[in-house]
């Protein structure tokens, strides 16, 4: 089957699965209206593809069909090249806002099918078998995946992983004729109302852990057992003028309970080997799948620029303080492009044949990230000042007593109208102050875990040899 069509994909998620959000079960995403904007705009995400076929789709060398570019395992730069055209589509769409769209995982599993050497590891062969099989479907039926890595500890204290068997997080029961069943929780299911299939893989390291936990498969969503929770919707449904974000990008995330799930045998990655849990991610996924969320984070921080700058613009805003955080973001943007082509440059092969980027400006930035994020809706938000609690609706434009006085009274500097002032401010509040700002901030700040972790993960596996060789150059100096 070739890539896929919008329509195509919206008829998938009419089945049986067990998604629950306000109370209320969820048959059809379309049917429910905290969750139509999104799910229209995943499908347009699918209809983008063929909207730009030379920068989004090519062919499966194994059979000939289309398929989306975000599938191909890179086996070269020109490769790599050739994903992030597409990536940066996709990335555009949503402005970055959608950091779960369908290519995050498509990326990630051809990375995993790309290294199947290392799910391969310490007897875990028909594992990693089992993977490449499932990447090529995945691929040619073009599926959309949502995923849940980390454990549901309720408890601290005990750590951020299971420490010997803890029957409350996702572990294996038993063997059964055609797979394994498992039980337990995990979070955090970003996409689960518009996805075909959940994706279960390691996050971090389990030294301490029972094998029973160590497992990584992915099932379809309607898979008895499962039962999906979603927290609050911050969708606001209606006018693209009152809510120009809020009414499209709400990617939902929700908690996972594994209630005597069967998987079937031909789909389970990882079965109990710690080894390969522990270490599998530790080397290839972040100079791959790191290409893609680099690219949104790119462009989102380019749109935060953007929007921020014109209304600076739209009130005339030209002062040293207002351009110096103008300067601010784009400072953000500039280095994480710089940072984007310095991984693209320098990439190389990471074994087994893969392509995937220099590790090293990825991790810089994913240590980065979740603290200029907070800052950049900060700078949008003293920019905007009371100037983002003065927008009328496009309700209050369209009457005819409100848009003369509106017109007059709520224009902006210069030749900025008053509604063209209102769609500016709008855009920004529903950026960097609405309820899908706040979602999207406290998504950022904890991306690929919070940006404390990640600054001792980058020191932890930083190469020490050049910087302790311009150390030892003076330490070695006689008196």
């Amino acid at each position: 089957m070739p890539a896929r069509t919008g329509a195509a994909f919206l008829r998938g998620l009419r089945d049986d699965r067990q998604l629950w959000l306000g109370g209320r079960k969820v048959t059809d995403p379309l049917d429910h209206p905290a969750l139509r904007g999104a799910a229209e705009s995943v499908a347009a995400v699918y209809d983008l593809q063929h909207q730009y076929p030379d920068d989004c789709l090519t062919t499966d060398e194994e059979n000939g069909e289309t398929i989306a570019v975000s599938h191909i395992i890179p086996r070269s730069k020109a490769d790599l090249a050739l994903r992030h055209k597409a990536l940066r589509r996709v990335a555009e769409f949503s402005v970055g806002l959608m950091g779960r769209t369908p290519d995050y995982m498509n990326v990630t599993y051809a990375g995993f099918a790309g290294r199947s050497d290392e799910w391969g590891a310490n007897g875990n062969e028909a594992g990693a078998a089992n993977l490449v099989a499932f990447q090529k479907e995945m691929r040619r039926r073009d599926l959309s995946l949502t995923h849940t890595l980390i454990h549901a500890m309720s408890d601290k204290s005990k750590g951020n992983v299971p420490t010997g068997l803890d029957v409350t997080q996702l572990h294996k029961v038993e063997d059964t004729e055609h797979g394994i069943l498992v039980r337990g929780a995990r979070v955090l299911a970003t996409l689960a109302p518009f996805a075909d299939e959940i994706a279960v893989y390691p996050s971090q390291p389990m030294p301490n852990a029972s094998a029973r936990h160590a497992l990584s498969f992915c099932i379809p969503m309607a898979t008895p057992g499962l039962t999906f929770i979603c927290r609050d919707s911050v969708s606001c449904p209606g006018s693209l003028f009152d809510h120009p974000l809020s009414a499209r990008f709400d990617e939902q995330d929700a908690f996972v309970i594994f209630d005597n799930v069967e998987v079937p045998r031909h789909r389970v990655f990882v079965d109990g080997n710690l080894a390969v849990y522990n270490t599998v991610m530790s080397t290839s996924w972040r100079g791959n799948a790191m290409q893609q969320t680099m690219i949104r984070a790119w462009t989102k921080l380019e749109f935060a620029y953007g929007i921020a700058t014109r209304m600076a613009e739209a009130i005339g805003a030209n002062d040293p303080n207002t351009q110096q955080m103008l300067g601010e973001i784009w400072t953000y943007a500039e280095m994480t492009r710089a940072a984007v082509v310095a991984g693209e440059t320098g990439a190389y092969e990471h074994g087994n044949g893969a392509w995937f980027l220099d590790r090293r400006p990825m991790d810089a930035l994913r240590a980065m990230l979740p603290y200029w994020f907070p800052r950049v809706n900060e700078i949008i938000r003293l920019i905007g000042s009371h100037n983002v609690l003065a927008t009328p609706a496009a309700a209050d434009f369209a009457d005819p007593s409100l848009r003369p006085l509106i017109d007059t009274y709520l224009r902006g500097a210069g030749d900025v109208s008053a509604e063209e002032r209102a769609r500016l401010f709008r855009l920004g509040w529903d950026f960097a102050g609405s309820a899908l700002a706040s979602r999207n901030e406290q998504y950022e700040r904890f991306y690929l875990t919070s940006g404390a972790r990640n600054r001792q993960g980058a020191h932890l596996r930083a190469d020490r040899a050049e910087p302790f060789r311009l150390v030892d150059r003076f330490l070695r100096q006689t008196p």
